[in-house]
Parts: structure tokens; sequence; C-alpha cells
């Protein structure tokens, strides 16, 4: 009986030693892309990519202090641009860029993961579902107030992004088919500031990356289809984008190892925890 207990008990340490192991050479075999490297690595663009850019920077940077990885926002727009101009070595953005912005700066582009772009409001709200119909009339300033449907008689605050947005130009395209949003809207910088500015605000509305969605908000189901990254997944949520990191020409050195930790396994580990559907 003894010598059964012991034997399973070495099996057990057999085998957490080999899992151990085995995802220590994961992990080793990606970061080693940066071995004997050394340089500065400059990185703006849209938002919903930061915590993703963070976590791939810190890995690294941990691994290897002769390594700088700056990373800011501003959106999909200025990270086109800024790539483009040579001022950054990537541009991210929440959309893909347009066939004229790849000729104009000579981009090339690398989708590391997708993801949804959803409606939120403040978790005191009643209203977490509505239709696409109400959607668009809301963002167009027809439906004004919360009682018209079922909820608080008060004033919907609606909350957008700025033009150079890609989760905006998702937004735009895919939920409100390119529909009027009213002037009176109350224009954020990121997503970080869409969370903030509708959970302080019991009346507000807005839209957010499903990855970024936690509880300070809730989500609204439209058409009866709950924004969420299962139902990205499977199709049946249809507001959804790629997350790219555009280069101006082909990446080299370290900025191409960069791109590959992207596509690694740990890189899209760190992907799938931080809300995104991994591509591979």
């Amino acid at each position: 009986m003894a010598g059964d207990i012991n034997q399973r008990r070495f099996f057990v340490a057999v085998m957490f030693l080999l899992f151990l192991f085995s995802a220590s050479v994961v992990r080793a075999g990606s970061l080693d892309l940066f071995t004997g490297e050394k340089g500065d690595i400059k990185i703006s663009g849209g938002t919903a990519h930061i915590p993703v850019m963070k976590d791939a920077a810190r890995q690294i940077m941990n691994v290897n202090q002769d390594i700088r990885i700056s990373i800011a926002g501003g959106g999909s727009g200025v990270g086109i641009k800024q790539v483009g101009e040579g001022l950054v070595d990537i541009g991210n953005s929440g959309r893909k860029p347009t066939d004229d912005e790849i000729q104009k700066y000579g981009l090339k582009l690398f989708q590391w993961a997708t993801d949804g772009v959803g409606v939120v409001v403040n978790p005191q709200n009643q209203v977490k579902a509505l239709s696409k119909s109400q959607l668009l009339e809301i963002f167009a300033g027809k439906i004004v107030n919360w009682k018209v449907l079922g909820g608080s008689d008060k004033s919907i605050n609606v909350y957008t992004r700025d033009n150079s947005s890609g989760t905006r130009e998702v937004f735009w395209e895919k939920a409100l088919d390119k529909g009027e949003i009213t002037d009176k809207a109350n224009v954020v910088v990121s997503n970080g500031a869409m969370k903030t500015a509708v959970a302080n605000d019991p009346y507000g509305i807005g839209y957010v990356s499903v990855g970024h969605m936690d509880n300070s908000t809730a989500p609204v189901i439209i058409d009866g289809v709950v924004p969420s990254i299962d139902n990205v997944k499977n199709g049946s949520y249809k507001i959804a984008r790629g997350l790219f990191s555009n280069t101006k020409g082909e990446p080299k050195g370290l900025v191409k190892k960069f791109i590959d930790f992207l596509f690694s396994p740990e890189g899209q580990k760190i992907a799938a925890e931080n809300g995104f559907i991994p591509i591979k």
C-alpha cells in the first residue's frame, strides 16, 4: 500500500516537473529572439492594443535590459500616420489601413488578433438590451431620453471617439451602418477614457473594445446578441475588427523580432489573456 502511494507521488512529481519544463521551453523559446539584442522600439496608435503592447514589452525588457520599448496611444489614424512618416517603428491600428494609406506610406500589415466593439452603459442603467434601429436613433440624437426605452426619465448622454479612432470607425461602419453621430456626443480619446466616462455617468452610453470590457460598465445586448469574446469567435456578433501592427516597409532587426513575438505562442497567449481572439 505504501509502495503504491509512493509510486503515485513520484508520478505526480515527474509530471509536474515535465509541465514546468515544457512551459519554460515555450517561454524561453519565444523570448530567446531577443538574446544579444539592444536598441529602442517606438510604438504608437490604437489604444485597444496598449495592454498587449505593454505586457509584451515588459516580458522582453525583463529578459534583456538593453532593449527599451516606448508605447503611446493616439488612435489608429495617428499610429498609421506616425509610422508612415518615420516617427515611430510600429503604428498600431484597430482597422485595416486603406489602400491609399498603404500605397502612400509603403505599409506592411500584421494582424495578430481579432476584437469586437461593444456598446456599454452604466451598470445602474435598467436598459441593457437594444434593437439595431434603437441604437441608430440614439447615436443620431433622435432618441434622447431613457424613458422611451424603458429606463429612467433622464436624458441620454452619448459618448463617442474622435475621428482618428479605429474603434470609432468600426463602430460607425458596422453598428451604425455609417449613419449619423449626433454633434452633441461627448468625445473621449481612448477605450480607457470611454470606460471611465460611462462608469461615472448613470445616463451615459458609449462603446469599447470587447477586450477592454470589465465590471465598471455593463454590456448592451444588440438584437439579442451579447457583445462577448465567444460571440465574436463564433461569428454571431458582427461588430468586429482586426488588430494590426503596421510598419513602413518590411520590418527588420529588433522591430521584426517584436512583430514575430506577437505571433509566437507566448505573444498569442498575451493577446488571449487581454480578451482578444488570437490569430493562431
